[in-house]
């Protein structure tokens, strides 16, 4: 009998080598490879400040209707004609007032499924969780959120343990598992223990949270994903398994992760079952535990993911756990090995609640066996997860002193601009800790508090009378922190019915009959006791530029015209309309033969060169040339990671997941004669 038991292991291990589960919906998109999308759906984020009717004009002109937002992250999911789906995309990526757009795209939950009962746990001694058992078995106020198919809410060993979750494909309470998965991953980590029932969990006295994501087809779409993180984060849940994933990378995922880990989340995700070292997500997602599958020889299993994207490794060979229905079986795959490695990190929490889930994720790591090259490797990451190891280490640990303020910045509307009406003030606010509020001051008072990123304020001039005003937000992090921003001077110009006087306007910067050459900038000082909302600046009647910031500026490149007189005339006006037009300048354009070959003065103000950079950095440069500056460009070893069309860029580099090494920064501009300058940085992790 236990002969014919082993030969029918070796065969199912045979199997299970060759197997990976992989559910198709009807009628559900494939994309190259394995990547899957719905049909006829986009993902967008508008950028911050564009009003919605603005959103629902561009929809509507492709076609195109929302069907669904996440709120917190700015995230449209809307439909369209299926035979456009291209076309729209191309469309909406080009338009500014859109972040990015991508596909729907669609995660499977994979395992290898074996029906054959096995009595014995093999995981729990390997990952030493009964010594960690004598120390915390998990808490109730440390819940496990299941992002899955839902959890049995009658099985005998998961029913008490179950919390209020939320079905985000029927947008209701309704969390009983509709496929099976989600009860047999729920069992891994926080299955009931000492209950003289079934099997143990890792976190036996965690809470679940179940939320329903993957369809009875064991698909889920990466905008459900989303909504669950997001959701998961605002009830204040700090454990999450993830045991589903696509190929593709998403932006609206990496939104949600952001969102979460700023609100102090740990987040656990299969590597997934391919046997490839092609990242998936959202285990691939920066600010992510990525988790591969071992065997109980400490091997890695055939099936399981790999690559420098993997983060740990823990048991996902014929795991016993629960099943839909009120049973037990072993599953494989590593849809087990993640919520192995969420019941260790649930059971950290419990031992040392103060914790932070960069101090969660560094003791996870640390305290891991490790297996294959000494070191971190592409099969095990840091190595097995070690429970009791952790635990001992956790309680040890001591909470993170936070002393670093929030950053904040307001970065709409700009400094020393004219509004009026009702708008939108945006602003950014980062820090490790994560970003508890943000609160707007206008002259000194509370206009608004925002709890979510990103941070936005309505804001109606109505209510104030026309005159200059101070702007500034103060953002608070878990610890308690203040950041204040940097001072934001507006301008209230609301329309008044009795306006019927126009703008006071002159050239200032040239006199009449004066003879100019090369690059030159003229001057124009415009009032009204409304304000001024924009100034436009003409040569011989052809319209040059507009200004809508006090001091009113225009570059004028004078080698675009040929030698001669010209007539100059500037045109303001005020917020009702009325229009004030300068007296006529006549200048004499008189070039030599001019060229311009001076390179910009490029400067990398942030980080230092040499520096050693942490877990989050701001790059910043400035550029300055007499011709102007055309556009600036950061390369990062030597890869474009951002274009700013002005001479000032700043760009906030996430390096938690980057390797220990060295790193090339290099700023380019590039003045309006396509002149280009460059400064070049080296700093280390």
């Amino acid at each position: 009998m236990e002969k014919r038991r082993r030969l029918s292991l070796q065969t199912i291990t045979t199997i299970a080598a060759l197997m990976v589960l992989t559910l198709f919906v009807s009628g559900l998109a494939q994309a190259s490879g394995s990547k899957q999308f719905v049909p006829g759906e986009l993902l967008i984020q508008v950028k911050p400040g564009v009003e919605k009717g603005a959103v629902d004009k561009l929809l509507h002109s492709q076609g195109a209707v929302t069907a669904g937002e996440i709120e917190n992250i700015k995230v449209h999911r809307i439909k369209v004609p299926e035979h456009a789906l291209e076309q729209v995309k191309k469309t909406l990526a080009k338009n500014p007032n859109i972040e990015f757009v991508e596909e729907n795209f669609i995660a499977e939950a994979g395992y290898v499924p074996n029906d054959e009962r096995y009595p014995s746990q093999w995981h729990l001694p390997i990952i030493s969780a009964p010594s960690a058992w004598d120390l915390t078995t998990g808490s109730q106020s440390v819940p496990i959120a299941i992002i899955d198919s839902g959890v049995d809410p009658t099985h005998p060993d998961l029913a008490d343990n179950l919390i209020a979750g939320y079905n985000f494909l029927g947008d209701n309470t309704d969390t009983q598992d509709i496929q099976g998965h989600g009860t047999a991953v729920a069992g891994s980590a926080a299955a009931m223990t000492d209950n003289l029932t079934g099997v143990a969990g890792v976190a036996g006295d965690s809470s679940i949270m179940p939320l329903v994501v993957v369809n009875a087809y064991g698909s889920a779409t990466y905008y459900d994903i989303a909504r669950a993180i997001n959701y998961a984060a605002d009830q204040g849940v700090r454990i999450m398994n993830i045991s589903i994933s696509g190929s593709s990378y998403s932006s609206t995922l990496q939104n949600a992760v952001d969102y979460a880990w700023d609100k102090g989340a740990v987040i656990i995700a299969s590597a997934s079952n391919y046997s490839t070292e092609t990242p998936y997500y959202p285990a691939a997602c920066t600010n992510v535990v990525a988790v591969s599958a071992t065997t109980s020889a400490d091997t890695l299993a055939s099936f399981s993911n790999y690559g420098d994207w993997v983060d740990i490794s823990a048991p996902g060979l014929y795991i016993l756990t629960t099943t839909r229905g009120g049973g037990y079986g072993n599953m494989s795959g590593t849809s087990f090995s993640s919520p192995i490695t969420a019941g260790v990190a649930a059971l950290i929490l419990s031992a040392n609640p103060s914790l932070s889930n960069t101090q969660v994720i560094d003791i996870l790591t640390k305290s891991a066996d490790d297996l294959g090259s000494t070191g971190f490797d592409n099969y095990f990451g840091y190595g097995r997860v070690n429970a009791h190891q952790s635990i001992l280490t956790a309680l040890a640990a001591v909470p993170d002193e936070d002393t670093v303020d929030p950053y904040v910045n307001i970065t709409s509307p700009q400094n020393d601009t004219t509004v009026n009406g009702s708008l939108t003030v945006s602003v950014t606010a980062v820090d490790d800790s994560g970003v508890e509020r943000v609160e707007l001051y206008v002259n000194g008072e509370v206009l608004a508090s925002d709890t979510t990123s990103p941070y936005t304020f309505a804001w109606d001039t109505y209510g104030y009378a026309n005159s200059e005003y101070e702007l500034m937000a103060v953002a608070y992090d878990t610890s308690g922190n203040a950041g204040w921003s940097n001072v934001i001077t507006v301008t209230i110009a609301n329309e008044s019915d009795d306006d019927i006087l126009p703008p006071v306007v002159a050239i200032t910067s040239i006199q009449n009959g004066t003879s100019v050459s090369g690059g030159i900038t003229v001057d124009v000082s415009a009032t009204d006791e409304s304000g001024v909302v924009q100034v436009e600046l003409y040569v011989d009647g052809e319209f040059l530029d507009e200004d809508i910031t006090s001091p009113y500026a225009f570059f004028w490149d004078t080698t675009a015209h040929t030698n001669g007189t010209y007539a100059l005339v500037a045109i303001a006006y005020d917020p009702a309309g009325n229009k004030g037009v300068s007296e006529v300048i006549t200048v004499s354009v008189d070039n030599a033969i001019f060229q311009d070959t001076e390179a910009p003065v490029v400067t990398i103000t942030s980080p230092g060169d040499g520096a050693s950079i942490g877990n989050r950095e701001t790059v910043q440069a400035s550029a300055s040339d007499a011709g102007g500056i055309n556009r600036m460009e950061l390369f990062m070893n030597g890869e474009l990671k951002a274009v700013k069309y002005k001479s000032e860029l700043s760009w906030n580099w996430n390096t938690r997941k980057l390797s220990n090494g060295t790193y090339t920064i290099s700023v380019k501009a590039f003045d309006t004669a396509g002149n280009e300058g460059v400064d070049t940085i080296t700093v280390y992790k």
